[in-house]
């Protein structure tokens, strides 16, 4: 084990003791590939399975998986207009299990997530049984502060830059504290507990996944 594997493993226990006092549970997975082998025992046949957008779901496999796993897929990327996808929004708040990735997760087990337009937050929040979280331990920060500071300057214009938005940030690389209509940091949530408790299980993956 390398270092970085064993400083992964170590911070990542820690985190997870943490996650268990707010209620949430949790688990550690070396790489992308024990990661997917964790999320595929959620993927059943008959559950009700929707997700959030996420680099780090994409990047893990889990999308095949989940159209191999016999599991009912409400899946936002099959909608061919606006309508159709507030439909699928509506139709992810009763699903089973709700997959998404946190854009930080903080040493003492909370998470802070920024959203556009709330569909990911709102699930997180409440609505699905069970809210599977992936999350790389790239996205491991300090305190809240750090958390926000990583979210606006790093993930934030990345994202943006993926998803072709005009923002100032992705011009300078740096949050303008903007209130364009393109914007994608309109709502915050910090999960600092989890009601009802275990409704939140969280797997940290020793690798840099999503932004």
């Amino acid at each position: 084990m390398t270092p970085r594997e064993q400083y992964n493993t170590i911070t990542a226990a820690a985190i997870l003791t943490q996650l268990e006092r707010h209620g949430m549970t949790g688990a550690y997975a070396a790489d992308r590939a024990e990661a997917l082998a964790q999320v595929q025992t959620f993927l059943q046949p008959g559950v009700s399975v929707s997700f959030g957008g996420s680099m780090t779901l994409e990047e893990i496999g889990f999308f095949p998986a989940a159209e191999a796993s016999g599991c009912t897929l409400i899946d936002r990327r099959t909608a061919r207009s606006e309508e159709a996808r507030q439909q699928i929004y509506q139709r992810a708040f009763g699903s089973d299990v709700f997959f998404m990735s946190a854009n930080a997760v903080t040493l003492d087990g909370k998470l802070v997530n920024v959203d556009g337009n709330g569909n990911r937050l709102a699930m997180l929040l409440f609505g699905p049984k069970k809210v599977v979280v992936v999350a790389g331990m790239n996205k491991v920060c300090r305190d809240e502060a750090a958390a926000i500071e990583r979210i606006r300057h790093v993930a934030a214009p990345i994202n943006a830059l993926r998803l072709g938005r005009e923002t100032p940030c992705t011009v300078t690389g740096r949050c303008g504290d903007c209130h364009s209509p393109d914007c994608i940091c309109a709502q915050t949530v910090i999960t600092r507990h989890c009601k009802p408790e275990g409704r939140i299980h969280v797997i940290l993956v020793g690798e840099d996944l999503g932004y």
